[in-house]
């Protein structure tokens, strides 16, 4: 393999494509923090957290995948074990911006996400079996979707948030839902079905990866200014 970004690997133009996207998120956050809410501050600096650890991780994603042609799971997952609970806990704290949230809800969101993650890597390296590491991640899934439509998180949202942590958390919820079922889409795709999908199934998580953790990381701040008088 060359060790350059070739004009018709498309893999790579995506791994390229998000980094830099992902760098310029953070730079704005965190120039941005400043100007909003102090309240939103925290939530804020989750969100740059989120899009600069993705960033640092796909440095290196992009440069093993011109220099191999394979899969970076390992950096991928690094990434994601990481970047996942923050997103998760985001919900935490936007109620937690508005309302006393018990920690309870905390640990209700953050537990899930972990296994989620641990069920796909686990079936991704081989470790476990592809469609018992799909159906673990699967039911961590399910229960954090749970706990953000019908659970504690829910209803405080329901009843003691005001317009902007409302948006923020109903953005976040649908994101969670819709954004991240892409995740399970590729990797339904790269196990279950015949065929090399190595290409298909990074280029799904490069655009997944680009579109929830940056659609992610605008709406909190879309909501901290809406709350910044």
């Amino acid at each position: 393999m060359s060790n350059f970004l070739q004009p018709t690997d498309i893999v790579g133009f995506t791994y390229f494509a998000t980094f830099m996207a992902l760098v310029a998120t953070t730079v704005f956050l965190l120039f941005e923090r400043s100007n909003v809410n102090p309240k939103w501050q925290t939530s804020l600096t989750i969100a740059a957290l989120v899009t600069g650890i993705a960033a640092f991780h796909y440095y290196y994603m992009k440069e093993v995948w011109v220099e191999t042609a394979s899969s970076p799971i390992v950096f991928r997952y690094i990434d994601w074990i990481i970047t996942v609970p923050l997103q998760i806990v985001e919900f935490y704290f936007i109620l937690a911006a508005v309302a006393v949230v018990s920690s309870s809800i905390f640990y209700r969101l953050l537990i899930p996400s972990i296994i989620m993650l641990l069920g796909g890597y686990f079936g991704e390296a081989g470790i476990l079996n592809p469609t018992v590491g799909f159906i673990i991640g699967m039911i961590g899934w399910l229960i954090i979707i749970y706990e953000i439509f019908a659970g504690e998180a829910s209803k405080i949202n329901a009843s003691n948030a005001n317009e902007s942590s409302q948006y923020a958390f109903k953005t976040v919820r649908a994101i969670v839902t819709f954004g991240w079922a892409i995740y399970p889409i590729g990797y339904f795709l790269g196990y279950f079905t015949e065929g090399d999908w190595t290409n298909t199934l990074n280029i799904v998580y490069n655009v997944a990866d680009f579109v929830n953790k940056i659609a992610f990381s605008l709406v909190i701040y879309q909501a901290a200014k809406m709350d910044t008088k």
